[in-house]
């Protein structure tokens, strides 16, 4: 689904983000990347949302270069992946069906599917009772749950969560994981990109380890080595 080709990565202070980057993800795997801050991580997922450019290398999304593509196709691209983010980011003067509802009227889809499909995902995360709630009335644990549903509302065929847990305690840190294996298990590919040891230690799937924008290590069933 997702291959990296030789990606290499220099900004403009020659500082070096990426270094001959090769791998690849197939449909419905379940992928950790892990390292320390400085390692290349963001940078990566900033290439497979086309927010960065590889210097040298391609990035591709099944069989399209992703960086060859006109603005309306990038669009379309980003349709098909949804993220989540450390920091939720959801919006404060609406509840959580609202945050949720925005994201699939962004998309186009109708107000019949936005009445059905919102209650759906939310009991899919475990949040039903939380509907009608505001941001401000939620956990960290709930605020990460809304935003793993809207990511997932539009049914994408990729889920990237970026550090989805840096905010959260263990308790919260353990049932975000559940829902993302859960989503995995239904048939969503998921990358996952963290430095809790803890998370990477509990999956026992797929771990890459990058270290100074390269690949260091890339295990079927791995253990956070850092």
């Amino acid at each position: 689904m997702v291959f990296f080709e030789k990606v290499t990565k220099i900004y403009s202070d020659d500082s070096v983000a990426l270094e001959d980057v090769t791998f690849t993800v197939k449909p419905k795997e379940f992928v950790s990347i892990v390292g320390h801050s400085g390692a290349g991580k963001t940078t990566l997922v900033k290439m497979i949302l086309a927010e960065e450019r590889p210097t040298g290398g391609s990035v591709f999304f099944e069989s399209q270069n992703i960086h060859s593509l006109r603005r309306h196709e990038v669009s379309k691209l980003r349709r098909r992946i949804g993220v989540i983010f450390q920091d939720f980011r959801l919006l404060p003067g609406k509840t959580a069906f609202e945050n949720i509802a925005f994201a699939m009227e962004a998309a186009g889809r109708s107000d019949g599917e936005v009445e059905s499909d919102v209650p759906h995902v939310l009991e899919l995360v475990d949040l039903g009772k939380k509907i009608w709630s505001f941001p401000h009335e939620l956990s960290g644990g709930e605020k990460q749950r809304v935003a793993i549903a809207r990511a997932i509302v539009n049914q994408p065929d990729l889920l990237i969560a970026d550090e989805p847990t840096g905010n959260l305690d263990p308790v919260n840190t353990y049932e975000i994981v559940q829902i993302l294996k859960k989503i995995n298990d239904l048939g969503t590919t998921v990358i996952l990109t963290t430095h809790n040891k803890g998370v990477i230690d509990s999956l026992d799937r797929r771990v890459i380890t990058m270290e100074n924008g390269k690949i260091v290590r890339d295990d079927k069933h791995g253990k956070y080595m850092l």
